[in-house]
């Protein structure tokens, strides 16, 4: 692997920064702190995306056929890297660039993509993620949402849990069941979240009081080309978007941003020559390089277009230990900091460490992964 940025991956970088220089100058106090899904988020993200468009800074990496620039998947991390270093100020739109689209490419039909990735290049579209139900968690093999087939379409009924996003989305990527047990009968479907029949509640969550949402089926009926793929063939759907989410969001950064921050604080307040301390911001650090370089590592597997393995899943379990390692800085050494209106930044990295092991895979069902795929132990080992 070349590990240099090449001209073009600088220069993309270089006009990311451009926009990201016009964010609301109270940004890191007002804004990051409470998350993506918050509503001052979503809100700003309409025109900020707008302006990204503009610029056709989107999606770079996709085929010029959908609105991209034929680019390298190096363009998908960089854009990556400069947004959720602070606090993902694309709102939900980095879903669909990152692995709906991709989805969609893979497995719609023509009008579907003709209908969903100009929206997505266009900025136009901001989406949540039906998976996860409350008796089933991340065992999607488990859920019980299901659409049964009517003339036309179908009837949703049935429930999802912790779905970020869903409050403020215009699209959600929604499973359901059509028939089968375990993992046959899962579908994958594309609908409005203002779908008649469609009941969002929030659940206030101790980082944010918006990120997470109960959301309802009652009898809502989705015309037939909701559908993505084939009906019961979501399974494959979901393998394919699994290796795209779980690296997609580049929290490393966001974790190597805001432990640079608390150094300087720990060094203007004389903390820093404790070595107990700088012991563990080394630490820390060697925790987030760890994540950032298995995280190329999958890129490099793309951009050379390998099949994905379980790389995805050790990068997606090392970000999260980044997330943590650098979240107990704060808190051991800097707690003061996480007072409501003390320090934004400090508070936006700890607020989304709280998720880190939840948000986009359970740390324990990456681990159930990596166990199994990478050591090749046997299940219950």
């Amino acid at each position: 692997m070349d590990f240099a940025w090449d001209e073009t991956d600088e220069a993309y970088r270089a006009e990311l920064r451009e926009v990201i220089a016009d964010l609301p100058r109270d940004w890191w106090e007002n804004y990051a702190p409470h998350g993506p899904a918050s509503p001052q988020v979503m809100d700003n993200a309409r025109g900020f995306n707008a302006e990204l468009a503009r610029r056709d800074l989107v999606v770079r990496h996709w085929p010029s056929a959908y609105g991209g620039q034929d680019a390298d998947a190096w363009k998908q991390i960089v854009i990556s890297e400069e947004m959720w270093s602070l606090g993902e100020p694309r709102s939900s739109l980095y879903l669909g660039a990152n692995w709906a689209g991709p989805a969609i490419m893979k497995f719609g039909t023509e009008a579907q993509k003709q209908k969903y990735l100009r929206a997505i290049a266009e900025a136009k579209l901001l989406w949540c993620q039906g998976f996860s139900e409350p008796e089933a968690g991340t065992d999607l093999g488990n859920m019980k949402t299901r659409a049964d087939p009517v003339p036309g379409g179908y009837v949703l009924n049935g429930s999802k849990v912790w779905t970020s996003y869903a409050a403020r989305a215009d699209i959600m990527f929604l499973l359901a069941r059509i028939g089968g047990k375990g993992k046959g009968g899962v579908s994958c479907f594309l609908i409005p979240t203002d779908t008649p029949g469609i009941e969002i509640r929030p659940i206030r969550g101790v980082h944010s009081e918006w990120d997470f949402n109960e959301v309802f089926f009652s009898d809502a009926f989705v015309p037939s080309d909701a559908l993505l793929g084939e009906e019961g063939n979501g399974w494959a759907i979901v393998q394919t978007i699994i290796h795209y989410e779980r690296i997609g969001a580049a929290r490393y950064e966001k974790s190597a941003r805001g432990l640079d921050h608390l150094v300087g604080i720990l060094k203007a307040r004389g903390q820093w020559d404790d070595p107990v301390c700088r012991a563990e911001c080394a630490a820390a650090r060697s925790l987030v390089e760890a994540a950032r370089l298995l995280t190329y590592r999958v890129i490099d597997g793309r951009a050379k277009q390998r099949e994905p393995g379980a790389e995805t899943y050790l990068a997606r379990y090392a970000m999260i230990e980044a997330d943590h390692a650098v979240a107990n800085i704060t808190s051991t050494w800097l707690p003061d900091l996480l007072i409501d209106g003390a320090d934004g930044h400090a508070r936006a990295q700890f607020n989304s460490a709280i998720t880190a092991g939840i948000a986009a895979g359970a740390a324990e069902v990456q681990l159930n992964m990596v166990s199994g795929r990478h050591l090749g132990l046997p299940r219950g080992a």
